[in-house]
């Protein structure tokens, strides 16, 4: 994918991170990548994402678009054509509410995208997020407020460690209409901040779906949240795959 370098504000961010087995996650890997662990386990999750002033590098932040978009994740390495180690993110799926990013994705914008309608309220605080896809394989609820740390039950030691692991991640591989050919994309901050986000109630079809992770496979882990990030994509040469992508 050659897009143009796209600059913009990320209004908000949000990384909904489960742990999971990682056997299982490679079973949903092509075969290239292999899970990032912590603590012996493999990161998954979603990112919700809620962009402003997004327009090719160059122009205006007043002619940008706005748009809320969410991306199903999982934390990868792989060995480079160099036989140098890498790593970054494996996203299966990308939905937005966005019309102009379904029609440019992958051509434009970053990634192809899956229609979807969004309703969240996020004020002094507190967060009510809900995501519903229109071909209905895709939902995502979260609710949840900001906090000091991290939960005693992740598998990160604390806030530092977690923000240090997802800051690695700025490459990722995305699926595309083609099975064999993900989408290649950097993303670029100029501000990297996380605070922690208390979850009350979170749940995600994608992860709840057995036949991807069975029962005992998978555990929320803990959840991230940026604000009024600057940030750039530029695209990465696509990625071609001997076998068609498993998810």
């Amino acid at each position: 994918m050659r897009i143009p370098v796209i600059r913009g504000l990320i209004k908000r961010r949000i990384l909904a991170n489960f742990r999971a087995d990682p056997r299982v996650t490679q079973k949903l890997l092509p075969s290239v990548f292999r899970p990032k662990l912590q603590d012996g386990m493999a990161i998954v999750g979603v990112c919700l994402i809620r962009l402003e002033e997004i327009r090719p590098l160059g122009l205006p932040g007043f002619v940008g678009v706005a748009s809320e978009n969410a991306a199903h994740r999982m934390a990868v390495t792989w060995t480079g054509a160099d036989g140098a180690e890498r790593e970054g993110v494996y996203i299966a799926r990308r939905d937005t509410g966005s019309w102009f990013n379904r029609l440019t994705g992958g051509r434009l914008f970053p990634g192809e995208h899956h229609k979807a309608f969004f309703s969240v309220a996020f004020e002094n605080g507190d967060l009510d997020y809900r995501m519903r896809s229109s071909d209905g394989r895709a939902s995502v609820l979260v609710k949840g407020a900001k906090a000091e740390g991290l939960p005693e039950t992740s598998c990160f030691k604390d806030l530092g460690q977690a923000s240090a692991f997802f800051q690695g991640g700025s490459l990722g591989y995305s699926v595309t209409k083609d099975p064999c050919r993900l989408d290649g994309l950097v993303l670029g901050t100029r501000n990297w901040l996380v605070t922690p986000l208390a979850v009350r109630e979170i749940e995600s079809s994608f992860y709840s779906d057995a036949t991807r992770f069975p029962k005992g496979s998978i555990e929320f882990d803990h959840a991230l949240l940026m604000q009024d990030v600057e940030h750039e994509w530029r695209g990465e040469k696509d990625m071609l795959l001997g076998s068609p992508a498993p998810i």
